[in-house]
């Protein structure tokens, strides 16, 4: 913090989010693209969440994941998209310390929430389960937060990134930052390797079981019923992975960039779709849905 002219502390000053600044024309086709993204995550997911509720038939451990998956990306995607949207067509790209400090902690929060409940889910547990993915999330978050906000920042405030993430800030430092890095690295360590590893030590575990089945219905019983998590843990661990556990240099820099844009905006529009299309039971439920809302109108309009 600095001092006023009475002596008085000052709040700290906020950040330049640079994004793609130096390339204006990219930053136009971005805002399109973002533009056109951002409304279909908003149904896409609310729509899961919608399914989830009002059908008796989806009562049951897998969609109370998914809709907790989607709520998720709903909170992740409007923690940031609007902000983003805003700076990729004006000029300025200002954010002040209290938006920093905000959009930081729920990105922490959230990003942590969803890999430890992706790993929940490879296990097809329940309620408890659940519960323990959102408090871990959270407890990183309060954890790794502060000592992030509290980096003495260069005096340009020009953060490398769209968002006020944890490698952007550190990058921002002017000062030693040790152990914000040995402190990522730990969270890497339990948020991202071990949940990682403890799905592909599930996954081997179904493997194992099918091979000692010796029938293509099981093969294709299994393959339908963990391809869609298996796509999405693919697309989320990669991005994530690329983003936070990659050498830094310039080319990898500006690299995590494009990468990380696709984990804010494109992971939560693609997670409803990549569920959806492979399920047979939502699309029944969406389809007896919407047949029971053209039947209502129908019998009211012919009451009228």
């Amino acid at each position: 913090c600095s001092e006023n002219s009475h002596g008085q502390p000052q709040l700290p000053v906020g950040f330049f989010l640079l994004g793609f600044s130096e390339h204006p024309g990219l930053e136009r086709t971005l805002f399109v693209v973002v533009s056109i993204s951002y409304p279909l995550t908003l149904v896409g997911n609310t729509l899961i969440i919608l399914l989830s509720v009002l059908d008796p038939r989806l009562h049951s451990p897998m969609y109370f994941f998914l809709s907790n998956l989607s709520f998720l990306d709903l909170c992740f995607t409007t923690s940031c998209v609007p902000q983003m949207l805003v700076h990729l067509w004006a000029p300025r790209k200002t954010i002040s310390f209290l938006g920093c400090s905000v959009q930081l902690f729920i990105f922490l929060f959230l990003g942590t929430t969803e890999c430890v409940l992706l790993t929940m889910m490879a296990f097809d547990r329940y309620v408890a389960l659940a519960a323990v993915a959102w408090v871990f999330g959270l407890v990183e978050s309060v954890v790794q937060t502060p000592p992030t906000l509290h980096l003495p920042f260069c005096r340009h405030r020009r953060v490398d990134d769209f968002v006020c993430e944890v490698p952007a800030l550190i990058r921002l430092s002017c000062g030693d930052t040790t152990y914000n890095g040995i402190q990522m690295a730990v969270g890497s360590v339990f948020i991202l390797v071990m949940p990682l590893s403890l799905i592909l030590i599930s996954y081997c575990a179904i493997a194992r079981a099918v091979l000692r089945i010796n029938s293509a219905v099981a093969w294709r019983k299994a393959l339908g019923t963990c391809s869609s998590h298996l796509i999405v843990v693919t697309l989320f661990y990669s991005l994530v992975i690329t983003v936070y556990l990659q050498p830094k240099n310039p080319y990898t820099q500006k690299r995590s960039k494009f990468f990380g844009l696709f984990y804010a905006v494109d992971t939560p529009l693609l997670n409803p779709f990549i569920y959806t299309l492979r399920n047979k039971e939502v699309k029944r439920t969406l389809r007896r849905l919407l047949g029971k809302g053209v039947d209502s109108r129908d019998s009211q309009g012919r009451a009228d």
